[in-house]
Order: C-alpha cells, then structure tokens, then sequence
C-alpha cells in the first residue's frame, strides 16, 4: 500500500539526515491505523535489509488482524474480543468497510505487510525493542495481544500492557475525559525512547 511505502521512504529520510536533525533514536509510533503502519514499516525494515534506521517501536491499539468480516465463529475461537466489544465506541463492521478501502481486492488478507497479524516468529525475530498496548473495551484488544505474544516467542524484546476501562484509542481521542491516563501514556513514550538511549 502507498501509505506503508511513504513510511518507508519516511523512515529512510530521518535516517539519512539524523546528524543534521540532532536525532539519536528514531522510535515508530502509531496508533490504531497507525499503529498497523508502524508495525507493517519495521516488518518491511527486516525484509529490505533496512533494520538500522529503526531504535524502537511503539504501537497503540493496534488494527492489525483485517479479520473484522470473519464469521463469528472464528472471531470467537481467534479474537473474541471482536464480539465481546464490538460497539463499545468502534464498529466491527465499519472496521470492516474499512479494510475493503485498504485492500479492495482482498489480494493481501494475510500479507503481514497490510496485515501484521499474520506475521510469524521468523518475520519478527531481531526485530528491535517494542511496547504494544491494548485497551480492555476494545474490539481490537485481542490481536494485539496476539501480536505482543507473537514478539515474546520471538525473544523481541517487549512490553505489552492492556488499559482496563477504556474503549478503542481513548487515551488520545478522549484526552479531556481521562487527562491522567493521556499524560501517562506521553510519559511512557517518552520514557521508551529514552530508554533506548541508555
């Protein structure tokens, strides 16, 4: 996809002018969507052979499995968080529409490069330190874990933590309801990135 190229070539531009930026670290981050990109950039790293100009990644209630059309039975046995939350604040079938305007042909429902849930152990293993965080009322809350388990067996070095009373992305699309938890969450980035410093 275009957006995952443009992080590329993103990532390639920091990378080249670090010296001129003061830039030591170049930490991924992402959330949702975008998280999904920064997740799909550091897989695309590793398979170009370009894993040097990514320190760190940091993804936020990532939109990873495409899954969102599976039937019912499936999102049960594989993800149920997609029916015990759907509704709380996202929809699994606009997510679902969604993923039609991603990919309209299907072509790529298990390429981990639109899909980072469909990576395996040998697509992540040396990949460089992440965070992954999850939201308990969320309907993506479970690939995340997925993917967060995916990382661990794969000995990336990992932290994953799961928010417990909030819905998809709340921590910073609800800033002013939860103040505490958005300064928390901007404390811990900045505390990851500067931990890769060290």
């Amino acid at each position: 996809p275009a957006g995952l190229d443009d992080c590329a070539a993103g990532i390639d531009w920091v990378h080249a002018h670090r010296d001129e930026l003061g830039i030591s670290k170049v930490v991924l981050q992402g959330e949702s969507g975008g998280a999904n990109l920064v997740l799909a950039s550091a897989l695309k790293a590793k398979r170009e052979g370009r894993l040097d100009r990514i320190d760190g990644v940091y993804a936020m209630v990532p939109y990873i499995s495409g899954g969102y059309g599976w039937a019912t039975s499936r999102k049960l046995a594989e993800l149920p968080s997609m029916v015990e939350n759907d509704g709380h604040y996202l929809n699994v079938q606009m997510m679902d529409l969604l993923v039609a305007v991603y990919d309209p042909a299907g072509q790529n429902a298990e390429n981990p490069l639109a899909w980072p849930y469909f990576a395996t152990e040998d697509d992540v293993a040396g990949l460089p330190p992440h965070v992954v965080t999850m939201n308990e009322l969320d309907p993506l809350r479970d690939e995340g874990i997925a993917y967060y388990r995916l990382l661990q067996r794969a000995g990336v070095p990992v932290v994953g933590r799961v928010n417990l009373g909030l819905t998809h992305a709340a921590e910073m699309s609800f800033r002013q309801a939860v103040p505490e938890v958005y300064r928390a969450v901007v404390r811990d980035i900045g505390g990851f990135a500067a931990s890769l410093t060290a």
